[in-house]
Formats: C-alpha cells, structure tokens, sequence
C-alpha cells in the first residue's frame, strides 16, 4: 500500500481542505491527519490546519506509540484532556500535543482498504474541551477522509 498521495500536492488538496474545513466548522486551534508510513508501522503527520509551525511535518512515532500510533493500533477513537495532566506515560511520547502547545484533544481512526492507517486529530490549546457534539463531528469527517483517501490512490 503507497501513500504517494502526500508527495502530490494537486491529489493531496482534498486531505488539506478538510482539515482547514472541520478547523472553521469546529471553531478549534488544530486539525491534523497522520498515515502510517507504507514502508513500515511508524506514523508520520502530514496534513494539518491551525498548526502554529511545521514541526509536525516531521513528528513520527512508532506504531501504538503516541497519540496517533495509539489510535491505528487499538482502532479506536482517543480523548486527551488537559495535557499533560491525566495521560498515560510521559508527556514526550505525545510530541503532537508538545509541538502544537495542545491542552485537548480528539483523534480518531481512518481506514484504507479496511486496514486502519490514518488518524485525524482535533484539538484546542485553551481550557476549551472537544464537546461530544464536536466529537460526532469529527468522526463524520473520518469518514470523508476515508472516502478521499480510497478513491484518490
């Protein structure tokens, strides 16, 4: 499985464009999306909106490690709130939250080809937690991705 869909700009606007829509649509600080890497487990980040700088363009983690490696690998949807309190390990092994100052956030699982491989986060850097409204959201907009991930490679 190739995601060469990343390294052309003109096919990945789709994934861009939905992130900076669910960044309006929520009224949020960032939206990324992360794919887990087709020559290995790890995960890199490679679309975001709301991003502060581009370190997140060069954020990989292991599989099952951090907040993106962690939701591929249990399939399901991960909530953090008021980081770096409450969390499970240390606060490095989440360098999205570190990169990006967040304090919440929402992450759920995207499928490629009924294989999870992609996660989309949600999340604030103020005391503002993800509503469950914002939540449903946000699972809807999995759901686009997935659809665009799939018929674009």
């Amino acid at each position: 499985m190739e995601f060469n869909v990343y390294n052309q700009s003109r096919k990945g606007q789709p994934f861009k464009q939905t992130c900076v829509q669910v960044l309006k649509e929520l009224d949020c600080d960032f939206v990324g999306l992360a794919l887990q890497n087709s020559n290995g487990p790890d995960v890199s980040w490679h679309y975001a909106a709301g991003n502060r700088n581009d370190k997140y363009k060069r954020i990989t983690v292991r599989y099952g490690k951090g907040i993106a490696g962690k939701v591929i690998s249990t399939g399901r949807p991960m909530k953090i709130e008021d980081f770096p309190n409450n969390i499970l390990g240390k606060a490095l092994e989440y360098p999205i939250m570190l990169a990006e100052n967040l304090r919440f956030a929402f992450a759920v699982p995207i499928q490629f080809k009924v294989v999870l491989k992609g996660v989309l986060l949600v999340g604030n850097r103020t005391t503002q937690p993800i509503s469950e409204s914002d939540q449903q959201t946000i699972l809807d907009a999995a759901k686009k991705l997935e659809k665009e991930l799939n018929s674009s490679i």
